[in-house]
This record gives C-alpha cells, sequence and structure tokens, in this order.
C-alpha cells in the first residue's frame, strides 16, 4: 500500500511537469530589468514599507494570467486571433500596433540591462550585447518549443539568486513580517507613484498574449487544465517572491545606509560594501539573466500575437520556411533592440518612459477585451467566470485604470 501511494504521487508529479511551463516562464519574465530596477527603488527608497502591497498584487496577477490560460485552453486560440474574430481586424491592428511599439522599446531597455550588469563583471557592451542577442535568437530559431522551454524554466530558476542576495542582506525579519501583514500607507506623491509604479512593471499587456499563445502551443488540453492553473499559481507566486526578496535586499541594506540609486544596476554595485562582494554579484548575475530572459519572450511574444492576429502562422516549433513571418518579427526585434544600445547616446531612458505609457495606457483595454471573451458562452461554454469572479474581476480593472492613468501623469511629469 505504500508503494502504491507512492507510485501514484509520481506519476501525479511527473504528469505535472509535463504540463508546467507557460505558467511559470510568462509571470517570472516581467521580473526584467525595469522591474528589477523598480523593485529595488522601492526597498532603496522606503524601506520595507511597501511589501503589503506585493500581497493585493500577487492576487491580482494569478486572477488576470488564469483567465487567459483558461481561454488558451479552451478554445485552443490565442488572445488576438479571438480579438481579431470578436472584435474585427481594425481594432486589432491598432492594438498589435501599439503593442509592437511598446514591446521594441521595452527589449531595447532588456539589452540596456544586459549591458550594464555585464560591465559590473568587467565586460564591455560591445561585447556582451552581440553575444547576447545571437544567443537568444540561434535559441529560438534553431530550437523546439520543448527545448526552449526547458531552458527558459532553468533561467526561472536563476532568480533564487535574489533570494540569497536577500538573506545576505541580514534583513530584521520582525520587521519584515510586520511590514507584510501590517500596511503602512503613505498619501505622500513618491510613495503613492512607487506603488503605482510596482503594480505597473508587474502586470504588462504582453503577458496576457504570450501566457496563451504558449499554452496554446504546448497543446493543454481541457483535462489538464487543473494542472494549468496550478502551474499559473506557482509561477505568479515565486515572481512576487522574487520581488519581495529584492525589495526586501535593497531596503535592508540601501535603505538603513541611506544610498541614493536611480538603476538596478546602481543597486548591485552599492550592495558590495553593505553585504558583501558576493551579494553584489548575485543581484547583477539575477538582472543579466532576468535581461537575457526577458530580451527573447518579448520579441516572441510579439511575433506570437502580431502573426496569429493577421492569420499567418507562428510557433516556435516551425521553421523559417513554414513561417517566414514569425521568425523575421522575432529576428527583426532581437536586432533593433540590440542595435540601438550599441549607438552612443541613444535616448534609452525616454524610450523606456514612453513605453511604459503605452503599457499604461494599454492594459485597461486588453484586460477588457478579455473579460468579455471570457465571459462569451459560445466561446467558453462552462468554462466562464462565475459571478463573485466577475464582480471581483471587473473592480480590478476599474482599480488598474486608475493605477495606470496615474503612471502616465506621473511618466509625463
Amino acid at each position: 500500500m505504500p508503494f502504491a501511494w507512492f507510485s501514484k504521487g509520481k506519476n501525479r508529479l511527473i504528469f505535472f511537469l509535463s504540463i508546467i511551463g507557460p505558467g511559470i516562464i510568462t509571470a517570472n519574465v516581467d521580473n526584467d530589468a525595469g522591474g528589477i530596477a523598480t523593485y529595488s527603488l522601492a526597498g532603496a527608497h522606503f524601506g520595507y514599507t511597501l511589501l503589503w502591497s506585493l500581497l493585493p498584487i500577487t492576487v491580482l496577477l494569478i486572477m488576470i494570467q488564469e483567465m487567459v490560460a483558461r481561454m488558451g485552453v479552451v478554445t485552443g486560440k490565442g488572445l488576438s486571433d479571438l480579438i481579431r474574430e470578436e472584435f474585427g481586424v481594425r481594432t486589432t491592428m491598432i492594438l498589435m500596433f501599439a503593442l509592437l511599439i511598446t514591446n521594441l522599446g521595452n527589449t531595447m531597455a532588456e539589452f540596456a540591462g544586459l549591458a550594464a550588469s555585464m560591465e559590473i563583471f568587467g565586460v564591455n557592451k560591445y561585447l556582451s550585447v552581440p553575444i547576447g542577442a545571437f544567443l537568444v535568437w540561434w535559441l529560438v530559431v534553431k530550437g523546439s518549443y520543448r527545448s526552449v522551454e526547458k531552458i527558459f524554466l532553468v533561467a526561472c530558476g536563476i532568480y533564487s539568486s535574489y533570494l540569497i542576495s536577500g538573506f545576505m542582506a541580514k534583513p530584521e525579519w520582525t520587521k519584515v513580517f510586520t511590514q507584510t501583514v501590517m500596511p503602512s500607507f503613505h498619501w505622500d506623491r513618491d510613495y503613492l507613484l512607487m506603488i503605482v509604479g510596482i503594480v505597473g512593471t508587474t502586470i504588462a499587456p504582453w503577458m496576457q498574449f504570450y501566457q496563451q499563445s504558449a499554452v496554446v502551443e504546448k497543446g493543454t488540453t481541457i483535462e489538464q487544465y487543473r494542472l494549468a492553473r496550478w502551474d499559473v499559481i506557482v509561477g505568479c507566486f515565486f515572481a512576487v517572491v522574487v520581488a519581495f526578496f529584492i525589495v526586501i535586499c535593497c531596503g535592508a541594506t540601501l535603505y538603513l545606509n541611506r544610498i541614493e540609486i536611480k538603476t538596478a544596476e546602481d543597486a548591485a554595485v552599492a550592495l558590495a560594501p553593505l553585504a558583501g562582494q558576493y551579494a553584489s554579484w548575485l543581484f547583477a548575475l539575477g538582472l543579466a539573466n532576468a535581461s537575457l530572459f526577458a530580451a527573447s519572450i518579448l520579441p516572441l511574444s510579439t511575433a506570437f500575437y502580431i502573426c496569429e492576429a493577421l492569420g499567418w502562422e507562428a510557433g516556435v516549433n516551425k521553421t523559417f520556411k513554414e513561417a517566414p513571418q514569425f521568425m523575421w518579427l522575432y529576428t527583426g526585434m532581437i536586432a533593433l533592440g540590440g542595435a540601438f544600445i550599441l549607438i552612443p547616446k541613444a535616448p534609452l531612458i525616454l524610450i523606456m518612459l514612453l513605453s511604459q505609457v503605452v503599457n499604461g495606457v494599454l492594459l485597461p483595454f486588453i484586460l477588457i477585451f478579455i473579460l468579455i471573451l471570457i465571459n462569451k458562452k459560445k466561446l467558453m461554454g462552462n468554462y466562464i467566470n462565475g459571478r463573485v469572479f466577475n464582480w471581483i474581476s471587473w473592480a480590478s480593472v476599474g482599480l488598474l485604470i486608475v493605477i495606470n492613468a496615474m503612471l502616465v501623469w506621473s511618466t509625463f511629469q
């Protein structure tokens, strides 16, 4: 009997491991160069006082990603495909163009993060960026979906370097726990804008498109949906835990010593005299991994949703001959993103700010499309949202509209 129980549990674990991937990858890649910079600033400027905000953000992130995963499993179609079918070509093309521009800006930011993090290890950007761009291009163009997914999952594991850095910073755990479960809200402008920034960097428009496309390409069935949902929950939870430890690490060192930073690489360098050289290197390693990881996923998500919207062949398992538009879009995004960083005095900050503005404007509209689609009985059958789930979802969308309006306003300010 004990052996039978063990064997059954082992089989369930193997089956779960065969389903995981899209949820974990999508959630964790959102901890990109911009995200790490935001969490670093939150910890350096406000200590542990913003940790409480990560709890409701986790719930909101899980709800949104679960809906698109459910749509992918039930319909077998990507999000842009469904938007085109239900809302028309014109609406879809406006969305696709806006997403293309913002993802190109974000891809440039990822290569900038890679360049900055590798310079901490003494590697010049004119070496690290071309090599990084070639590696992410070769990985997708020459690999299969299964091989690419395995490498992406390994990249997710490297985020644990931030957990180690957090422990090496030796925070006051009693204070960390108290600030996490007992919100300490302040009405001053900088505090509110940082909350807006955390929400904006944690939930991005490209995530919904990539998550649904990845679920479809993986071929997850309705019978496997329960495990796919756990994939989403585990991925979102781990992504927020990483953010949690970045805030802790910077709060326990930079905030206590009143050290001002502007970027994630500033945080990595500043950690050396405070938490030790190894903590600094681990922080920089996490930034390099996050930048390279996101530089792979952002162009991939862009190629997915544009090809789906226009009815072109798409997929990592395809060749250049089978899906030329998909492969050339992916190649072009990486080439432009990497090349721009090599231009002396490129206006990267302006591009990053503008891409965040477009993200902030687009997200509420995309969430409205998702909520309309997932409640269509003809599409989802018995898998539409329940009444309570809908109430919470629409209230969350309303809140996000307010938050992203504040993000756009603060960016222009």
